[in-house]
């Protein structure tokens, strides 16, 4: 059994608390299995009526995966990556389609792999120390866990802009988009776990209490912008809109672009516009493995780690290094459906 993660029972509710602060609780593959075994085993216990998801010690909430084991595999024979995702992936289809109330805590970073255990929550909770981001295609790899499901899902094409550019929300902005369902001062939130565990019946009630008015928030300024100048489903059309849109923001959005994945930045474009029309979650999560199980073992994965993440010198060299370079057949290898007996199936 991993420490990584606490699975303990208080109360009337199982709690299930990352405990990898010097890794901001990235997930790895035990951290995953454990928490799929917890879900089993609350399933059906009566005694638990609720679940609780967040943090134990140091900042949160989850930074994401173990990138650097998924690149340490994918430089290989890709098989630890592999049984990562199916771990992973069968958590966050357990996590969505859990019976019971589950209730997360986004207090923190909460990003890739954080928000995968995040956005399945029946009750999502941000408050002001929430940073909220998608930023996969910084390093060569793709809005994954759902977010072909989440993201397709968002008004107009916020999605689109926040799976291509990996902007970083806060938590007011995450309670406008519906992606948290409360905000809540943080600390307010043992205040909040101590009364669900007391009346995890009432927990919707108990937010609602503990909430606040959310601040302002700053993306809705550029809601139009963002339907307007992400409206394509091609990345050279979404280049092209900005470029001769003249403004200043536009111009930054064009540039962070520039810094991003060609290839992957179309494998996102791609999985958000059939995710769109996805007839279930768990068909998504199968199409998300079998991206995933090529993608990681692609260069511009390789190369966005070392560049981000080992070397650190933020400067990776993606192949091809244009959206035009990354042709329509590379996108449609990477999509095509795995055979049975490797494909990814629920728990």
């Amino acid at each position: 059994m991993t420490q990584d993660v606490l699975t303990p029972a208080e109360g009337r509710v199982g709690r299930l608390r990352l405990n990898r602060p010097r890794a901001l609780h990235a997930l790895n593959t035990a951290m995953c299995g454990a928490m799929s075994a917890a879900l089993d085993a609350w399933r059906d216990d009566p005694a638990i009526e609720a679940v609780l998801i967040d943090h134990a010690e140091g900042r949160g909430f989850c930074a994401g995966g173990d990138i650097r084991m998924l690149a340490a595999s994918g430089s290989t024979d890709g098989v630890a990556a592999r049984a990562f995702f199916r771990t992973e992936y069968q958590l966050n289809h357990c996590l969505f389609t859990y019976a019971k109330p589950t209730v997360a805590f986004m207090d923190g970073i909460t990003m890739g792999g954080g928000v995968g255990i995040a956005l399945p929550a029946r009750f999502r909770v941000a408050t002001e120390n929430t940073k909220f981001a998608m930023p996969e295609t910084g390093i060569g790899l793709f809005p994954d866990v759902g977010g072909g499901w989440y993201l397709s899902r968002l008004p107009g094409r916020m999605g689109q802009f926040l799976a291509l550019t990996g902007h970083r929300l806060d938590g007011a902005e995450c309670a406008a988009l519906g992606l948290a369902t409360h905000y809540l001062p943080a600390d307010t939130l043992e205040t909040a776990k101590r009364r669900i565990a007391e009346r995890p019946q009432a927990i919707a009630a108990i937010l609602d209490d503990l909430a606040i008015e959310r601040p302002e928030a700053a993306i809705l300024a550029h809601r139009a912008a963002i339907d307007r100048l992400f409206a394509a489903d091609s990345v050279e059309a979404v280049f092209a809109a900005l470029a001769v849109d003249g403004g200043d923001w536009a111009a930054k959005q064009l540039a962070i672009l520039k810094t991003k994945s060609p290839q992957t930045m179309k494998v996102s474009l791609r999985l958000l516009h059939d995710g769109a029309r996805m007839a279930s979650f768990a068909d998504e999560m199968a199409r998300e493995y079998a991206v995933a199980s090529r993608v990681v073992q692609r260069h511009d994965f390789l190369e966005g780690v070392r560049a981000v993440i080992v070397d650190k010198d933020n400067v990776p060299q993606w192949n091809p290094a244009t959206p035009e370079g990354v042709s329509d057949h590379v996108i449609d290898q990477i999509f095509a459906p795995l055979p049975d007996d490797e494909a990814w199936t629920p728990r």
